[in-house]
């Protein structure tokens, strides 16, 4: 394998000393990122020909020191025939961390990864002096007549007489620049990539250019997002004069972004533009006190209140409600135990009643994406019973994105909506009663907007924390497997009146559970987590858990050290709860390596299918451990709080 620099060194991993699987780790010494950092990595995966459908992996791990698991921050597994490079924005901490690079082998004899250079510097990763030879990661979109090249220094391969370039101000410094000499077409177009940004961020965007006078070409700026949209930032006004200009452009990425840098030529006249020291700084370009929008203002789990919702006067609406969960209705979507808000068309006994609720003010031009939860109860006809709209201010319009069609009664099940509008909108949920005599229950909760679409194609899998069992059983492993274990399943439980009616995470997923009818009384079955680092200070947590059945058993979190014998109880609960999937918050301390285990008795009868959902582990301490108080009143083993 050639490196690029003739006296440069490269570590590597490859099938001449390990076998497909194996994993290779590299762990750096503490950092800390006070300020705002770029991580950057130049490497190569190679495969033998032919694609094989197990490829090699490198994935890049972020350690903080208060954490008991790694969080993936890259995976790349795309081979090359050449070096690529990586740029990681990671935000500002005061939490020290570490960096995890991981190199698991493909398929293939000739398998191999190889590490050029890992390098943190302070900055934005989309800045750049281009004095480097990687230029930052910024990369040129060919086109055969005309591209962007790396100007100055003490090259002078073109035929326009080009400028000194802008950071020395000297001969030795570098930038970019495009000629239109070899330009063939009418509108030929050059263009300089950024790396993509990776987390969010909102300021002033400044650059230096110029470009001769009264030429043929437009000078633009856009943005791009991984759905490929391209939104226009900046463009040259008045003709440039042949000296270096600051230009300053507001810029928002939210969700990864590049910003791109184009030049379109009308022809082989258009002279040269030239490019360089692009920075970025996290406050808006004229002193604007404007905050950036944040997507949290337009969420709401009803809990307090309405949150930034409103409803039109009209009519009663929906109402805010809690109902003490039993066996003929659930609680809330939260928590179980929380509130949510129901829209009761049964009591106004009016055809065609309306119930409007409005969101907030959602700025224009940006990709959001809306998950909220909803259950109906009642209604013959389910079909547009709940209906969202998304309503533009300026016209007036109301434009109808997603309606209810037909689902399982009574069970909380996930919406969501992707959307992206040129005007400033609000999101509108409207339940409808279409006659007098089909009227029913339209609930509501947890209504979340996000910035960016909703399947973004560079989302990572959920940090190694988390668990919905959507994928699969994440880390988390049995010693046995048989009838009588956890098992992991979809929509009701095959006996009636016990185990949940969905999932907890969309209604239509997974969960896992224990079968009562393959067990006998008193039978276990225990699901025990990977193996948790040790850290100083408390971790919380949260699952969800649903015990319904008239004979239900017990359910237990138990803390098992590595080197101990015996296991502590931190969590239990014992018999039938709610219809309901209620949540757990179970703070614990542990300061070397342990595991987590879930632990299912069967009950006296069938009846005692016990289910768990949407596990996850935090740093730090439960925000909200006096919820589970008042839930665990009149159980005889609760243990709200234990510390080791």
């Amino acid at each position: 394998m050639m490196v690029s620099e003739a006296n440069g060194h490269y570590i590597y991993v490859d099938t001449s000393f390990a076998k497909q699987g194996e994993k290779a780790v590299l762990l750096s010494s503490d950092l800390q990122a006070e300020e705002w950092s770029c991580l950057r990595l130049v490497y190569q995966i190679t495969t033998s020909s032919g694609s094989p459908s197990d490829p090699s992996l490198l994935n890049l791990y972020v350690r903080f020191e208060d954490e008991s698991f790694d969080r993936l921050l890259w995976s790349a597994k795309e081979p090359s025939d050449s070096w690529l490079i990586a740029s990681l924005d990671l935000q500002n901490t005061s939490k020290k961390f570490k960096i995890l690079i991981e190199g698991v082998l493909g398929q293939g004899d000739t398998a191999s990864i190889a590490l050029f250079e890992i390098k943190m510097t302070t900055g934005y990763c989309i800045e750049c002096d281009f004095e480097e030879n990687h230029l930052c990661g910024f990369v040129n979109r060919w086109n055969p007549n005309v591209n962007w090249f790396v100007g100055g220094g003490s090259v002078r391969n073109s035929h326009s007489l080009l400028p000194q370039d802008h950071t020395f101000k000297s001969e030795l410094g570098h930038y970019m620049y495009v000629d239109s000499v070899y330009v063939k077409h009418f509108q030929e177009v050059a263009q300089l990539i950024s790396p993509m940004t990776t987390a969010p961020m909102s300021g002033c965007l400044a650059f230096y250019y110029q470009l001769q006078q009264g030429n043929d070409n437009i000078f633009s700026v856009y943005t791009r997002d991984g759905a490929g949209l391209y939104e226009e930032i900046w463009k040259t006004g008045s003709p440039g004069n042949a000296v270096w200009n600051l230009a300053e452009v507001e810029f928002s990425a939210p969700y990864p972004m590049e910003v791109i840098f184009e030049v379109a030529f009308n022809g082989p006249k258009g002279g040269y533009v030239a490019l360089d020291d692009i920075s970025f700084s996290p406050v808006p370009c004229q002193n604007q006190t404007e905050l950036p929008f944040s997507a949290a203002e337009a969420s709401c789990n009803f809990e307090e209140d309405l949150c930034n919702f409103y409803q039109d006067k009209e009519g009663p609406g929906w109402a805010r409600v809690k109902v003490k969960p039993n066996m003929y209705r659930t609680g809330d979507h939260t928590s179980g135990t929380g509130y949510y808000l129901l829209a009761n068309t049964k009591f106004t006994s009016q055809p065609g009643y309306i119930g409007r609720l409005y969101g907030p003010s959602l700025p224009g031009n940006l990709q959001y994406c809306l998950r909220f939860y909803y259950a109906i109860y009642g209604f013959l006809k389910m079909s547009d019973t709940l209906a969202v709209y998304i309503f533009e201010e300026n016209h007036v319009v109301q434009e109808k994105v997603w309606s209810v069609l037909e689902s399982p009664r009574g069970v909380w099940m996930q919406a969501e909506i992707p959307f992206k509008k040129p005007m400033p909108t609000k999101v509108v949920f409207m339940s409808l009663c279409k006659s007098f005599w089909d009227c029913g229950l339209v609930a509501l909760d947890d209504i979340t907007v996000e910035l960016g679409s909703c399947w973004s194609p560079e989302r990572l899998p959920p940090p190694p924390g988390e668990c919905t069992f959507e994928q699969d059983e994440c880390a988390f492993t049995q010693e046995r497997r048989n009838r009588s274990s956890w098992h992991k399943r979809r929509g009701e439980t095959p006996t009636s009146y016990t185990g949940p009616k969905g999932d907890h995470t969309t209604g239509v997923g997974y969960y896992m559970y224990i079968e009562a009818s393959h067990m006998v009384y008193g039978q276990k079955a225990q699901l025990v987590s990977w193996s948790l680092r040790g850290v100083t200070g408390k971790h919380c947590l949260t699952f969800f858990y649903h015990m319904y059945g008239a004979g239900t058993g017990l359910l237990s979190v138990y803390l098992k050290k590595e080197g101990d014998s015996g296991e502590s109880l931190l969590w239990r609960r014992r018999g039938e709860q709610s219809i309901s999937w209620l949540r757990a918050l179970v703070e614990y301390s542990c300061d070397r390596q342990h595991q987590i285990i879930f632990e299912a008795i069967r009950g006296v009868s069938i009846r005692s299918d016990i289910a768990i959902d949407d596990i996850k582990f935090q740093a730090g301490p439960c925000a909200e451990m006096e919820d589970i108080t008042q839930q665990s009143s009149g159980y005889s083993e609760d243990l709200n709080e234990i510390e080791y």
